[in-house]
Parts: C-alpha cells; structure tokens; sequence
C-alpha cells in the first residue's frame, strides 16, 4: 500500500493560503506587462523580481492607518525596471483593479468590506500611476536636459564640428522618446521629430503650416504667453508649462511643454527648442480617479467627499445667497437587507438614487449619497426656504410609487430632516449635524415625513449627547447621589420604608432627575453598573436605618430594576453578594420591576425573579395599571406588592372623588389581597387623597402629601415625629 505524499508547504505558501494567493497575483502581473517590458531579464526572473512589489501592494491594501502614498515607489520601481512603455502602465493599473482585491483583499489581519476594498484599490492604482509618471518624468526631464546641451552644442559648435554634431543632434533628434521641435524667433517651425509629429496625429505638414503663437487653446494658462514673449526677447533662458493643443482632428493633445532659448555663438537669441512630453493618457486616468474618488461605486451619485465639497462652496459664499438641505435615511432598510439579501438592497437603492435625482433637477441642486442607505439633497439660490420645502415633498412623493424588485412589490418610506438658512452663518458640519438629528426626529414621529430644523430641539439633541458621553466618568468621579422619599403605612401613619431615587449632580446642568439620564444609561448598557451602585448604596443606607431604628421592626428599602437589569446574567448573584457584605437581611429589600417589562415574559426571564422571591426579597410591580397586561397574569409573576399608578388616584384629589376612580382602585386592592398582594400607592398629594385610599383598603403610600424626596436622615426624623 502506498503513503500519500505529505506536504511540505505551510498553510501560507499553499495555493489557498496568502502567500499563495499573493505569487499568483505576481504571475497575473507579469504576463501582462513583460511583453511590454526593454529587460534582458527572462519571464520568470522578471515575476521573482515584481513579487516584493505585489507584497508591498497587498501592505498597503491592508495598512492601518490606510495610507495610498507608498504605490509611488512601486510605479517608480517599474521605470527602474524598464517597465517604460505606456502599455506597461495601462496593464499594470488594470491587473491592479481586476485582481489585486481578490488575490490580495483577504491577506490581512482583518477582512475588509467590498465598499472598502475597492475604494482602497482605487487610490492606490492612483498613488501607482503617479509614482510611475514622476519617475518617467525625472528620466525624460534628464533626457531633455541632455538633447537641450546637445542642441546648443550643435549650433554652437557648428562651425568647429559640424559634421559630428550634426550626426550626433540628428541621432538624438529622431530617436527621442518625446516631442522636439525647433522654431525660429518668429515662430515659423523648422523642424520637429516624429515623435511630436505622431503626438499631433502624424501629418507633418499640419505642424509645419502653423506658427507657434498660432496654437492658442481655450484652457490655456494666463501665464503662457507671457512667458513665451519674454523668452523671444531673450528676458527669459526656458519656462516649463502645462498646455493643451489641438489636434488636427480636433481632439485635444496635453503636454507638459519645456521651451528653451537657443544663442548663437556671440549670445544672440537665435531659436527656440520646444521639448513635449504627452500627458494626455495620464490627465484623463487622473480625471477617472477623481470621478471614482468623489463618486458612489453603486449608485454614481456624487459621494460624501463631491458632497462637502458643493456644500462648503454654497456655505462660504458672500452674496446673500441661501441653501437648503434634505437629510434622507430609508425606514426600515436594515429589514429588506435582512429578509431579501445585500444584492436585492443594493438594486433598491439603485432605484431609490435614479428616482431622487429625478428631484433635483434646476439649477443650483444636487443629490449624493453619504453611504448606506443616507442620501442628501442641496438646494442653493435666494429662495431656497419655500424650494428646499418643495424638494422634500418630491422626493416622499417619489418614494411612495412601489419598487419592483424580484417578483415583489415594495413600498419605500423615509424620513428627512431639513435645514434652510443663509450662507455663512454655520460650517458644514453644523449644518449635516443638524440635518441629521432632524431626520431622527422625523423618524421618532412615524416616519414617511419631513421635519424642519429646530435649534432648541438640536440643542436637546446635543444636550442628551453629551449627558451621553459624559455618564461612564461621572459614575467614576462619584457625582450620583440617592434621595429617599418614605413609604407610610395607611392605616397609622407610620413609616413603612423608603425608595431609593438616584440623582446626578452635573457640573454644568446641576441636579438632574432619572428622567433625564436613565434612559441614556439604558441605552449605553451603564444602567447595570449604576444600578449595582445604587442598590449597594442603598442596601448600605438601609442597614444603617435599622441600627438606629430598633424598637419599631426593620425599615424597608426599594430599589428599581430596569429591564436592561433583569436580563443581566448575573442579576441574582450580585444581589445575594450584596446583602450578604451588608448584613441586611433579604426581608428589607424590595425590588420594583415596572409591568411594561414583564408583559409577555417568558420563564427565562421570571427565574431570577423567583430566586429571588424565594431567598425573601420582596418583588414589586411598578406603575400598575399602564402595561395593558392580563390580570390574569398576576398568578404567575413572583410578586408580592402592586403599586398603582398614580393616575388612577389623581381623580381623588378632587372633592368628591371620582366615582369611576374608586371603583377601580376597589377592585385592583380587591383583586391584590385575594392573590395575598400588598398595595401600594404613588403621587399622594393631599390628606383627602389619603383618607380615601385608607377606606378603600390601600396598604401603604408616599406622595409628598407626607414628604418629598430628600436626604436618607431626613427618614429618621420622620421616625422620630411617628415616634411622638
């Protein structure tokens, strides 16, 4: 029986692995540019010698920072290599495109996304082509500066060496990799090599028959002809400049053009000898590079980069213009993308692009899209406030036709902020940051809508940011604090117990109420850290209560768990760590869950609840009676206490009582005592109030009809009047 050869190579150097993958990409590369290439070196000497370069190609395709500037060594390494041929460039930026992403996109530490991927290829094909014309240029810019000392020689010398010089001049002349022409101080052409013949479309006669004042192009320089008309009068030796000419089928030639002034042998100006390099090629790759750099690959809307771009220009203008700005973001993107695959999303923004450019349409407007599914649209000129009004309502009308896409029929909807003012007030910055909180609130209100701007709705925006950011230090610099308001018994009076409320002391905004932060914290996921700080805190003041307070049984402490709170692993044990370092007995504590967090919940999430229950930790429901739930359900929830919302009590305040009030309020204590559940009653504000709930049977209360939230010593002195 025979044994399989085993392989010698590493995971890398397989021909999946990334080295692999890196020399396949290296033989792509020199297929396509060796036959194009002036070496003495074979073909395979020549791939070993482009591997390091496709190595440094796949460095920078996966840098991080991302940084393109290093593929202009590799296009200079090219000219170095005698890669000079114009086909060798073209070859090298289209293997570049095709197959450096799938060769190469993978070989990093982390993977890159396709959107990003190509938008890293694309600059470094940039950087390549740049590096590889610069160093073209250097070596044809030293050729110019040796056939420019041998056209001086030759006429200089003319007299001394004619026939050499002129040999040698002609040699250079005729086979120079670039245009040459010599014209008299006139302008009349006398000669010109075929290289500059063929630039212009190889008919000589066509050079000839022109001056050279004579080829005056639209996009010319204010400079050139200046610089021309101190050089024939001998103020100037040479000038260097960028010029277009048009050829004789009138299409247009870019040169960087080299003019230098020939002397005769007593210093007389004499000719002058024009030296044309063709940059046409590379002035149009630059223009693609700058349409695919402020351009979307997918939909060909201009970018985030075109956007700002046309943005700052229409905010910096002095003219008392004014601008106006939608703010687009799809509702309910995520689950098409979801349901029906990236591929189906990408053909719905498509859509979704060509039907808003059909909105923007006049002069001075303009749709991009900044990514994902977020597009723009710019309205400029003097009557943008009733225009940029108009450019919303198009653009919702637009997206209320369905699209169809596979077989199916969908309904897109938006939401868009608009911002509209005069220019030079606010940056650019300002101006999308605004944009975009004002799309949120669109969306917050239903969405399929716009909404216009605000400044104290941006200011609240920017206010719930920065509480935002700044909640993780201010739980560390210890700026929480904890008020207590007292739970009283009904029947005398006496002083049940207290919840605990959490305050923030901000440095700037002062004392804020939870209303303020706790959603903040909910939604960062620094409610659990803050709410084993408060229950410690707490537990801790509870504790302390009960030494001080020992001839009227224990005082009670609640403390409020958010839903966040009751999905947290480790809800129980923290809990059980707590009381056991503080010494307070289970019995003490009671946790309030509101009852919009346990509709609907399932085992999971009631078992930490009934461990709890069952170690003695009192459960309560908070906010009775705004959930919507199946009373039903009170059977199956581990609770102990109800505690009704106070808007079934407000009608109570008034004399006499609302009757429907009191029927409902009897038949939940009714309900709450024949299920052995405590009643417990918030937003006591008047005597009357309590009397009432006393009658129909409440067990405890606290409004500040018996105190406000305040300072946990504040407790003992009510203990203490209890006491009296």
């Amino acid at each position: 029986m025979s044994i399989p050869a085993q392989s010698s190579g590493t995971p890398d150097t397989e021909p999946d692995g990334p080295e692999g993958r890196l020399r396949r990409f290296a033989t792509i590369w020199s297929r396509a540019i060796f036959p194009s290439t002036a070496t003495s070196l074979t073909r395979a000497e020549f791939e070993q010698h482009l591997l390091p370069l496709a190595r440094g190609l796949s460095d920078i395709l996966h840098a991080r920072p991302f940084d393109a500037a290093p593929a202009n060594e590799v296009g200079a390494a090219l000219v170095a290599a005698h890669c000079t041929d114009p086909d060798a460039l073209s070859s090298t930026l289209g293997v570049v495109d095709s197959y450096l992403v799938l060769y190469c996109g993978s070989n990093g530490v982390t993977a890159l996304s396709t959107e990003d991927s190509r938008a890293r290829c694309a600059r470094i094909q940039h950087a390549l082509a740049g590096g590889f014309t610069q160093a073209l240029r250097e070596r044809t810019l030293t050729e110019q500066e040796a056939i420019a000392r041998s056209a001086l020689t030759a006429r200089s010398d003319a007299e001394r060496a004619l026939h050499t010089t002129e040999a040698r001049f002609r040699a250079v002349f005729k086979d120079a990799a670039i245009g040459i022409g010599i014209a008299d101080l006139d302008g009349n052409v006398l000669e010109v090599n075929d290289t500059l013949t063929r630039m212009f479309g190889g008919l000589d006669h066509h050079v000839r028959s022109h001056k050279v004042n004579e080829w005056v192009h639209p996009e010319d320089s204010p400079h050139v002809w200046k610089y021309y008309d101190e050089l024939v009068r001998g103020e100037r030796e040479h000038y260097r400049v960028e010029k277009p000419y048009y050829r004789n089928d009138g299409t247009v030639l870019w040169t960087n053009l080299t003019v230098s002034l020939l002397r005769d042998a007593e210093g007389r100006p004499q000719y002058q000898l024009a030296l044309m390099e063709d940059t046409t090629e590379r002035r149009l790759l630059n223009l693609r590079l700058r349409y695919e750099a402020t351009h979307d690959a997918l939909t060909g809307l201009p970018n985030r980069t075109l956007f700002f771009e046309r943005l700052e220009k229409a905010l910096s203008a002095d003219d008392g213009s004014r601008f106006g700005l939608c703010y687009l973001d799809l509702d309910g993107f995520k689950a098409i993308n979801d349901s029906l695959g990236h591929a189906s999303g990408d053909r719905l923004l498509v859509e979704v692009a060509d039907r808003l450019q059909s909105c923007a349409t006049a002069p001075g407007e303009m749709v991009a899209r900044l990514g994902g599914d977020e597009f723009v649209a710019l309205t400029t000129g003097p009557d943008t406030e009733t225009e940029v009004d108009e450019l919303a309502c198009r653009i919702l009308g637009v997206l209320g036709t369905p699209i169809r896409l596979d077989g199916r029929e969908l309904t897109v909807r938006g939401s868009i902020g608009v911002v509209e003012g005069p220019a030079g007030k606010r940056n650019a910055a300002e101006v999308l940051r605004s944009a975009d909180i004002t799309m949120y609130r669109a969306k917050s209100a239903g969405g399929n809508r716009f909404e216009l701007a605000d400044d104290e709705a941006d200011a609240r925006a920017i206010t719930r940011h920065g509480l935002t950011t700044a909640l993780p230090a201010a739980l560390e610099r210890g700026e929480f604090f904890i008020e207590y308001q007292p739970l009283v018994h009904l029947d005398d009076g006496t002083v049940h117990g207290a919840e605990a409320l959490v305050r923030w002391c901000h440095p700037q905004h002062g004392v804020l109420g939870p209303d303020r932060f706790i959603p903040l914290a909910e939604h960062t996921g620094l409610i659990v850290p803050l709410g084993r700080w408060v229950l410690e805190e707490s537990v801790r003041q509870a504790n302390f209560w009960q030494e001080r307070h020992t001839d009227g049984g224990p005082l009670r402490i609640n403390v409020n768990l958010s839903p966040t709170q009751l999905h947290h692993p480790r809800l129980v044990a923290e809990t059980v760590d707590v009381l056991e370092r503080s010494g307070l007995e289970p019995g003490a504590l009671c946790l309030e869950v509101t009852e919009s967090a346990l509709i609907g919940a399932d085992d999971d999430l009631l078992k930490p609840l009934r461990q709890l229950a069952d170690m003695g930790v009192d459960i309560a429901l908070d906010d009775f009676g705004t959930g919507y739930s199946n009373l039903a359900n009170l059977r199956r929830l581990p609770v102990s206490v109800l505690k009704l919302d106070r808007s079934f009590t407000m009608g109570m305040q008034q004399h006499p009582a609302d009757p429907v009030d009191l029927k409902i309020v009897e038949g939940i204590v009714s309900l709450a005592h024949s299920l052995d559940l405590a009643v417990t009653v918030e937003g006591v504000e008047t005597g009357a109030q309590a009397e009432q709930l006393r009658k129909l049977g409440c067990d405890t209360a606290q409004g500040w009809y018996y105190a406000r939230p305040g300072a946990p010593d504040r407790i003992h002195s009510l203990l203490l009047a209890d006491a009296v």
